[in-house]
């Protein structure tokens, strides 16, 4: 019987850490239905020592405390922070969360300290940007997946710095790559992945991410500083 790929990001993940990006939308502008005042943002949840989530700070820069403690399995530390991705509507000054889910923080890989063959298949780009705080670079692609009985067939991805560039001004760019191994995963649908990369780990003036898309090469420019 065929079973569901494993998706691993590798990307060398360090799944807690702080602040994120601005994503937020209003999902609808009338109304005073469950929903009518549902937001989606980028964050980071707050828990507290029994590992509930008490408080988010959105990538706008709003602190809130949550309706009521926020449970899921993806907590495995108490007292820490995790960036996560959430739905909630804001109701008298607090998050009434709908969902919550964890967003992976990407470690950068010195391509002399990489352990694996560093591959660049193809990914669907969507977009790269910056938090409104300028403390993240947040990629936004879709990979390519499918069931299969391969048992070996692992997907992974990682962030990996090439080279750091430095101009006669003293200003430096910093160069990602973005690894990406299909692992013999059938490509039969795409899965929507979010990574964020701290930019306190890029020790640059700016940034520039190299992308192997379905389209071609596709590489991102960002200010870090």
């Amino acid at each position: 019987m065929k079973k569901l790929l494993r998706f691993l990001i590798v990307i060398t993940i360090t799944c807690q850490l702080s602040t994120l990006i601005s994503c937020t939308q209003d999902a609808y502008e009338k109304g005073e239905g469950e929903y009518s005042l549902l937001r989606g943002d980028f964050a980071e949840a707050v828990v507290n020592s029994t590992k509930q989530v008490t408080k988010i700070i959105t990538d706008d820069g709003d602190e809130l405390f949550v309706t009521s403690p926020y449970t899921a399995r993806w907590i495995a530390k108490a007292d820490t922070t995790y960036r996560c991705m959430l739905y909630y509507n804001k109701v008298e000054g607090k998050a009434d969360v709908v969902s919550m889910g964890q967003v992976p923080c990407a470690a950068i890989v010195p391509l002399s300290k990489f352990d694996k063959e560093l591959k660049t298949d193809p990914v669907k780009f969507e977009s790269t940007w910056m938090s409104k705080t300028g403390r993240y670079l947040n990629l936004s692609i879709l990979v390519k997946t499918g069931a299969t009985d391969d048992t070996t067939a692992v997907q992974s991805l990682a962030i990996v710095c090439d080279t750091l560039i430095t101009h006669t001004d003293g200003k430096q760019i910093r160069s990602l790559i973005l690894h990406h191994d299909q692992g013999n995963v059938p490509e039969y649908y795409s899965t929507q992945v979010y990574v964020s990369i701290p930019t306190n780990r890029i020790d640059a003036d700016s940034v520039r991410i190299s992308i192997n898309s379905y389209d071609g090469e596709v590489v991102a420019k960002h200010p870090c500083r």
